[in-house]
């Protein structure tokens, strides 16, 4: 009889919930639900029914469970951004028999993801020279910007989750700078989730069209939602504006990319993940992306020494929770039932649909 374990991955508009066993030495995933989190009044509402259905499916309850959540965890507790919900770890081993319960920021679930990613889930930018057990970073821009970096210690890889989408963003030519002009006198502090975004797309739209002369500055343009719109006139109706904004948005891209490789030193990798890079790949294969992230001055030989993938895989987040909490099992107290006990170097990761 296997073992039982549940994981997450918390947005601000959506849900999803696997549950999985862990039979023989490998991970199967046995139900898999999607929630609009806007039907629930807490995430105790969504977490009930799913394991409500995973018991009508005969599973029996699971040891562990790990929730990657968008935002800063602070003593394993939460209070959303974008939802009236507060999640707690404690609470919810109470209210659910859950023997360990981890909350684990979002990004920090895609970096742990990136030991278990199948080679189809990466598109590769650059191969560079990869170092085993360096530094690794992951980034990726959606509704916000996430990082989490990943630090050898112990014999694997450790995540370390940061906020660093709040960095000053940082100019690298003039019509940058006008760009960086127009959103300090609109928002004051300029950080770089203004830009790598999907808001942050729809700013550089906005800024270009009032740079182009088309739009007032007083004009209503494209609300903060419309970054797909811009991606539409881009690639479907070769808007000339919309294909300025992601080449900007793709070289600011880089440039930022490139930066958090220097400051780790992430010589075994650099990760590209979020909702906005598969959706923009041929963009981010064009060149211009590492033709920034390159762009270094006197380390410019070094970046070309460090790899660049794109992970394409848009479960990553909920991949990176169900692998902690596989991990989680094996510091059960003794005597938990069925608790395994396993290597890291040989277990395969969990099995994925």
């Amino acid at each position: 009889m296997g073992t039982y374990f549940v994981s997450g991955d918390i947005g601000g508009t959506k849900t999803l919930l696997q549950a999985a066993e862990w039979l023989d030495g490998n991970g199967h995933v046995r139900c898999e639900r999607r929630y609009a989190n806007r039907e629930y009044l807490s995430f105790s509402d969504v977490l009930r029914d799913f394991l409500g259905a995973t018991s009508a499916l005969g599973m029996k309850p699971p040891l562990s469970a790990c929730f990657a959540v968008a935002g800063p965890i602070t003593e394993q507790g939460i209070r959303l951004t974008n939802l009236p919900w507060l999640m707690n770890a404690t609470a919810l081993e109470r209210e659910f028999s859950i023997p360990v319960v981890k909350l684990i920021n979002d990004f920090e679930a895609v970096a742990l993801s990136v030991e278990v990613l199948a080679a189809d889930d990466l598109v590769v930018l650059q191969n560079g020279a990869p170092r085993a057990t360096g530094m690794r970073v992951t980034l990726g821009a959606g509704t916000g910007m996430g990082v989490a970096w990943l630090i050898w210690q112990g014999g694997r890889y450790i995540p370390l989750p940061t906020e660093a989408g709040h960095m000053d963003f940082a100019p690298a030519d003039e019509l940058q700078v006008r760009l960086w002009d127009h959103l300090r006198r609109h928002f004051g502090h300029v950080s770089v989730e203004r830009i790598l975004s999907g808001p942050g797309l729809v700013n550089i739209f906005n800024f270009l069209m009032v740079e182009s002369g088309v739009a007032d500055r007083a004009q209503a343009l494209l609300g903060s939602d419309g970054a797909p719109q811009v991606s539409d006139l881009a690639f479907n109706h070769g808007h000339p504006i919309a294909m300025k904004s992601l080449t900007l948005f793709v070289e600011i891209y880089g440039a930022y990319a490139g930066n958090l490789a220097l400051a780790g030193l992430c010589r075994n990798g650099v990760y590209v993940a979020g909702g906005i890079a598969p959706k923009i790949l041929v963009k981010l294969q064009e060149g211009g992306f590492i033709k920034a992230f390159r762009d270094k001055g006197r380390f410019s030989s070094l970046m070309e020494e460090i790899p660049v993938y794109v992970v394409i895989n848009s479960k990553a987040g909920l991949i990176g929770a169900a692998e902690e909490a596989r991990r989680m099992l094996g510091a059960l107290p003794a005597g938990s039932e069925s608790a395994p006990h396993f290597s890291e170097v040989d277990d395969p990761g969990i099995s994925r649909i």
